[in-house]
């Protein structure tokens, strides 16, 4: 008799919570290749316009923005495509689309053409995330919250090697760098593409019927996941859009406090999703997102404390809880929505419906930028409490999903 997959994997990776990595080599490198060049795209294309091109930076930030809007509606064509073709495909031709993207950056000239770069580059990665949650269910379909706490991990790693990568060529060689750093940040996506071509999983077999009535039902419950997933993906901007400039402008920190945050954040996720997940997260799905939620309203509130009058003595303490109480939710909420998005209804693996999980994400990190700023500039504490308010709302609005009807219940028409 055949010993279960789980107690054949070696006891430390049972401890660690690690999904059974055995045969998934190129699935693994893939997903860590492409958080590496995700890594190096956020400081790379700013600094290439701005002292390679010579444009302004206001300029390139509109081209930038412009590009990145004009990429949202491909989060439903690539759900299309994933229905004809499987996720496999698309997630291979999601790398090749964003390297296409970094390599025209070499051409690229004008501010019309930066918003035809970002908006390639843009695509291939919300192609990319359309497609990958499906792509994991199908290449792992026994371990659905393990592997996505483990990728979620492996994103962490990519994007701090990604950054650090870049960082580090750009303080030894300077800005003349940036090129080849272009071009580097392009063969890591075609690499990517490269492993994720190998895989061969099968295509979807398509949502089982059901009538009018119970679909309709289906679609609520999942528009429910949509607006509960917005305030986790305004969080996940709020990091990289808002901290930096709170520390330095509103609490008069020096510039070394944003990274030390992001590298605590980083260290925590990385350490810790997989054995959280695995051992302290609860098993259900939508009690992980409320428990995850109300932990980040704590650290919302914990961010805002050092904009309190006469609480500037203890912002250092404040941030670093703020930072761990929000790398804590986030190890409870990325895995948990994840899961859900997948398996909350019949259809949720589908082109469509990932399609439009995946519209959340896109649509909020294009406007967590302006709005967080704008709040920024009314007042210190506004933008903490505006996610705060938003993360209650979620945190009442997950007992709903469900992800099956209850035994006996119908739907109401």
């Amino acid at each position: 008799m055949t010993a279960p997959a789980d107690a054949r994997r070696p006891r430390t990776a049972r401890r660690l919570g690690l999904p059974d990595l055995r045969g998934q080599g190129l699935f693994v490198t893939g997903n860590l290749i492409d958080s590496v060049g995700n890594g190096m795209l956020l400081p790379l294309g700013l600094l290439y316009c701005t002292e390679v091109l010579n444009l302004p930076l206001a300029r390139v930030g509109v081209a930038m923005t412009a590009g990145q809007a004009l990429a949202l509606p491909v989060t439903f064509l690539a759900g299309r495509l994933m229905d004809r073709v499987g996720p496999g495909r698309v997630v291979v031709w999601a790398n090749i689309l964003s390297a296409a993207g970094f390599a025209l950056f070499l051409c690229a000239r004008q501010p019309w053409h930066i918003a035809g770069v970002h908006l390639l580059v843009q695509a291939g990665i919300n192609m990319y995330f359309t497609a990958q949650r499906t792509l994991i269910i199908h290449v792992a379909p026994a371990e659905h919250r393990a592997w996505f706490a483990f990728t979620g991990s492996l994103r962490n790693i990519g994007l701090a090697a990604g950054a650090g990568a870049a960082a580090g060529a750009l303080s030894l060689f300077g800005t003349g760098s940036l090129r080849w750093l272009i071009a580097v940040d392009a063969a890591t996506y075609l690499l990517a593409a490269a492993c994720f071509a190998t895989l061969t999983p099968p295509k979807p077999d398509g949502a089982p019927p059901d009538d009018p009535v119970t679909r309709s039902g289906h679609t609520r419950r999942y528009l429910v996941l949509v607006a509960v997933n917005i305030p986790y993906v305004l969080a996940q901007a709020l990091l990289s859009v808002l901290v930096a400039v709170y520390t330095t402008r509103a609490l008069d920190l020096p510039a070394s406090a944003a990274s030390l945050l992001f590298a605590v954040n980083t260290l925590v996720v990385s350490a810790c999703s997989t054995v959280v997940t695995a051992h302290l997260a609860p098993k259900v799905p939508r009690r992980a997102v409320s428990t995850g939620y109300l932990i980040m309203t704590a650290g919302m509130g914990a961010f805002a404390l050092p904009a309190l009058p006469g609480a500037t003595a203890a912002a250092w303490a404040a941030l670093v809880a703020a930072i761990v109480l929000f790398s804590v939710a986030e190890i409870l909420l990325g895995p948990a929505l994840s899961e859900l998005s997948v398996t909350l209804t019949p259809q949720a693996a589908g082109g469509f419906t990932q399609g439009l999980y995946q519209f959340s994400w896109a649509v909020g990190m294009v406007a967590a930028p302006a709005l967080f700023t704008l709040l920024l500039q009314a007042d210190p504490l506004l933008p903490w409490g505006f996610e705060a308010a938003a993360c209650l709302i979620a945190l009442f609005a997950a007992p709903a999903l469900t992800t099956a009807d209850r035994p006996g219940r119908r739907s109401p028409r």
